[in-house]
């Protein structure tokens, strides 16, 4: 039989904790059968349960997928598992014991796998069977298994190179994670940093007596670190786990390692802790609302009380102007970076063989915007190093080996990473991985076919081209519909198909609600429809090209992003994707097509005319956005032949090998028309629903009434149904309510319920 990673189709996971439900969860999602066992198997069973309520699971009905049992009577359910995932508590006796168990049960060729964060891969193995060891490896998952995307992979001398080639591919295709190769070292790359910085972070902040709200402000925008800062990411992990993790550390590495500066647990914590002051589990550890839920409170490491939370203001807001002035935000800042970012170059090459794999572990791991040597060669190689020396703080050999140009470089037109050796360093190409297609990457190699202020089209390969927009949360403004105009025309001399997406966090937030408000305010009716049809006729431009295009949407694409997919030929979503038609939540309807082209996708699923319809009418009143891949196949805003991807990283490639094999014979859709409902049965499902509407939804609603209704009888051509949005969508968007809800939206970033 093959165990090439893509057949995987059975996992088991023992240990049924929050991570090791977890990772049992996304397996579930990802397609694959699994097996999960504990002890009792009544927690196994509340395990599962636990995930569905946190989300863990996609879709809820996926966790079908997942057979329970207990350690004590059901390990015969592993053995036909292709891999086997131990997440049993950090006690290396424990852990021998259970791959001696598993290794009783298990067929040939089985992956099995530690999800230990602590204890190296050569102790684990150290009595186990030569076939055992040859199988075995650590993938080290980070919390919640289902969003975050790190999982750092070790394996040690014993261990088969087949085996890490089958583990890798279903890890990067199926599981959707970005592998980082580690050594096997105590903490890997990312806790050992990661921990490295939150208890320097803390040490520091006590010494400085600097107030967590300050604290946290500095070790947030200025470094491209997650808002939560020091103290707030101290109270999202737990102030209770926090000491353990750091002692475990403290007892795994040497007497002259960097964390042996820190108490594990400061008298300060050891205090919060006799009070119960957990984090966030508790409701109180440096932060909480007050007993009303009226205030936000911090607690005072210098007066041991609560007191109201400040909003502190930063002196400088860039990190090298920051870390630089004489000021005790400045002064905290060097403190704890200076510290931090000295020890992840001094651990290159021991904890891994580069520094991007060390950039990349920090960035998808703790969620910094930039790694720790992406974050030297902003403050300036030369001067960060220089001022460690004055500091009287060692300078680490591979930073003194940087020279002029910092860690990354350029050269042919690719990105380069100063890597070690035994000799000193040398720059290296930063590789992608085969089968990905990287923006940042792409940008660097060539130059566009053409650009403008809103888009640009790229040649990726295969004879396809690229659609990339890249206006602020790229919106449809008139110069990206123009681009798209352009696009569409330029393509047939370039390429025989298209892909449209981009590289950001959100595939499109719609339309440009800032200029529709403007020509709202001024009651530019005018202005407003030939935006309006500029829309439309776009769309139905795409809709009706004679290549086939295919939308690669790898996060949000609401609103006219979600009609854009609405109108491809072929659409590719990352699994994580949200979509949907939101335009309800401005006080609008969507304008240029999407109701239509929903409609139709519903009927191509085979729902009734009546059911069709409610679908539609129902998701655009409330607009609520799918919150995945799946259950906008659910939900059919795309087809069941669409492409759900699991690595985003892999969304681009995927979707250009598609639309290349599309292209062999495409023929453009001919949209048929549809059959509405009677108007009565749209009235009376609204009138079920008054008592949940705003005023202004019911509006909404009356609207579409009118829109989705007919004989029963009569099929009505698309184009008819989208003029019917027109009539109201004009008139809506030069309404008080409208306008309202849109500013209160561009302000806020929250629907607004009028």
């Amino acid at each position: 039989m093959s165990y090439k990673g893509d057949t995987f189709r059975k996992c088991g996971v023992i240990g049924a904790g929050t991570m090791g439900a977890g990772i049992a969860a996304h397996m579930a999602s990802c397609g694959v059968d699994v097996v999960l066992l504990d002890l009792d198997g009544q927690v196994a069973a509340d395990g599962v349960a636990r995930q569905v309520k946190a989300g863990g699971f996609m879709m809820p009905e996926f966790a079908a997928r997942v057979t329970t049992g207990s350690t004590r009577t059901d390990l015969g359910l592993l053995q036909d598992c292709d891999w086997i995932v131990e997440a049993v508590a950090e006690r290396l006796d424990i852990k021998r014991a259970l791959f001696a168990q598993i290794d009783t049960v298990r067929r040939a060729g089985c992956v099995v796998s530690s999800n230990t964060s602590t204890i190296p891969l050569a102790e684990l193995v150290a009595s186990a069977s030569s076939e055992l060891a040859g199988d075995m490896l650590i993938t080290h998952f980070f919390n919640p298994p289902r969003h975050m995307r790190l999982l750092e992979l070790v394996s040690g001398p014993r261990t088969k190179h087949e085996t890490v080639e089958r583990a890798s591919h279903f890890i990067d295709h199926v599981l959707g994670k970005t592998i980082v190769p580690c050594k096997d070292t105590p903490g890997f790359i990312a806790n050992r940093i990661g921990c490295y910085w939150l208890t320097a972070g803390l040490g520091e902040a006590l010494k400085l007596g600097i107030s967590p709200e300050l604290a946290d402000a500095v070790m947030g925008r200025p470094f491209g670190f997650p808002s939560t800062g020091m103290f707030g990411l101290w109270d999202l992990i737990g102030i209770d786990l926090m000491p353990g993790l750091i002692r475990s550390l403290q007892q795994a590495l040497p007497a002259g390692d960097a964390v042996q500066a820190y108490e594990a647990e400061p008298e300060l914590v050891a205090a919060m802790l006799a009070q119960g002051q957990k984090g966030r589990k508790s409701g109180s550890g440096f932060y909480r609302q007050s007993a009303d839920r009226r205030v936000k409170e911090t607690f005072d490491p210098t007066t041991r009380s609560w007191r109201p939370r400040e909003v502190p203001v930063l002196p400088h807001a860039d990190a090298a102007t920051l870390i630089a002035s004489d000021t005790l935000a400045g002064r905290y800042a060097w403190a704890v970076m200076s510290r931090t970012l000295a020890y992840a170059a001094a651990l290159v090459p021991e904890i891994a063989d580069r520094p991007d794999q060390v950039d990349t572990a920090m960035r998808l791991g703790y969620a910094w915007r930039s790694g720790p040597f992406e974050l030297i060669d902003q403050l300036g190689k030369q001067a960060f190093a220089s001022r460690l020396a004055q500091d009287g703080q060692a300078v680490p050999p591979l930073l003194a080996a940087a020279g002029a140009d910092g860690f990354y470089g350029q050269a042919q037109g690719q990105r380069t990473v100063l890597v070690p050796t035994s000799a000193g360093a040398v720059r290296e190409p930063v590789v992608q991985p085969a089968g990905v297609i990287a923006l940042p990457a792409l940008r660097l190699a060539r130059q566009p076919v053409f650009t403008t202020e809103a888009a640009s089209l790229w040649d990726i390969g295969e004879g396809v081209g690229l659609f990339e927009f890249h206006t602020p949360m790229n919106v449809f403004t008139p110069t990206l519909l123009e681009s798209l105009r352009r696009t569409l025309a330029e393509t047939p001399k370039h390429f025989r198909a298209l892909v449209a997406g981009n590289d950001g966090r959100v595939f499109s937030a719609g339309a440009d609600l800032k200029g529709m408000l403007a020509m709202s305010e001024k009651n530019d009716k005018a202005g407003l429809a030939r935006f309006l049809a500029d829309g439309v006729d776009t769309f139905t431009a795409l809709a009706a090209a004679p290549f086939p295009i295919v939308g690669a949407a790898g996060a949000l694409a609401l609103g006219g992003g979600c009609e854009f997919l609405l109108h491809t030929s072929a659409d590719a979503l990352h699994a994580e994707a949200s979509i949907g038609l939101v335009e309800s939540r401005v006080g609008l309807l969507p304008g240029w097509g999407g109701v239509a082209r929903w409609l139709l996708r519903c009927h191509e699923a085979g729902l009734s005319s009546e059911q069709a319809a409610k679908q539609v009418f129902a998701g655009v009143l409330r607009g609520v956005a799918a919150p995945c891949g799946f259950a906008a196949q659910a939900q059919h805003l795309i087809r069941r032949t669409d492409r759900i991807v699991m690595n985003v990283d892999r969304l681009i490639a995927t979707a250009r090998d598609w639309a290349a094999a599309l292209a062999a014979d495409f023929t453009p859709a001919t949209p048929r028309a549809v059959v509405l409902p009677q108007r009565g049965v749209l009235a009376e499902f609204l009138a079920q629903q008054q008592n949940d509407l705003s005023p202004h939804d019911r509006v909404l609603g009356s609207g579409l009434v009118e829109i989705l209704s007919g004989d029963a009888k009569t099929p009505v051509s698309l184009s008819e149904i989208t003029d019917r949005v027109t009539t109201y969508f004009l008139d809506l968007v030069l309404s008080d309510p409208t306008r309202a809800r849109i500013a209160h939206m561009l302000e806020t970033g929250k629907p607004l319920k009028n």
